[in-house]
């Protein structure tokens, strides 16, 4: 074979490839599917898929908003926000703050509360509350 046939054959085959695939394309296996009669929206997929309605055309299309941030607007915005994260995790890093005078604070948290009714359960006996619990509950109804 000729270098010539060979670059027609090699041409002919890449066509006849490109139609089949081309082809397949024309038409849609989703148009006649069947719709599974025990669904529950059976009957609404098939009146949606048998309604006529007109495609939409370019001219729809919407406008590109006037009134959106500019890319470059972006960027300082994500600059300041990474600034504003890097200047917290200075702020906030180990070495910043310490546990000194826990004692204090502790006080001042007891004098702040003062001296509030403990609860009634507290340090209680479990398996009371649990026994209390379950009869207060109401048992859902049997399944069918």
């Amino acid at each position: 074979m000729k270098a010539g046939e060979k670059a027609k054959s090699l041409r002919l085959l890449l066509c006849m490839g490109a139609a089949a695939t081309l082809g397949a394309c024309v038409s849609n296996p989703m148009a006649n599917a069947p719709v599974d009669p025990a669904s529950p929206v059976a009957k609404e997929v098939t009146a949606i898929a048998n309604t006529k309605r007109p495609y939409p055309r370019f001219s729809e299309i919407p406008k590109k908003p006037t009134d959106e941030r500019p890319v470059r607007a972006w960027a300082s915005a994500t600059a300041e926000v990474q600034g504003v994260g890097q200047e917290l995790a200075r702020q906030t890093a180990p070495e910043t703050w310490t546990l000194q005078n826990t004692e204090s604070f502790a006080a001042q948290a007891q004098a702040a509360v003062g001296d509030e009714p403990v609860s009634e359960r507290a340090g209680g006996d479990t398996e009371t509350f649990a026994r209390e619990q379950r009869e207060r509950a109401t048992p859902p109804p049997p399944a069918r």
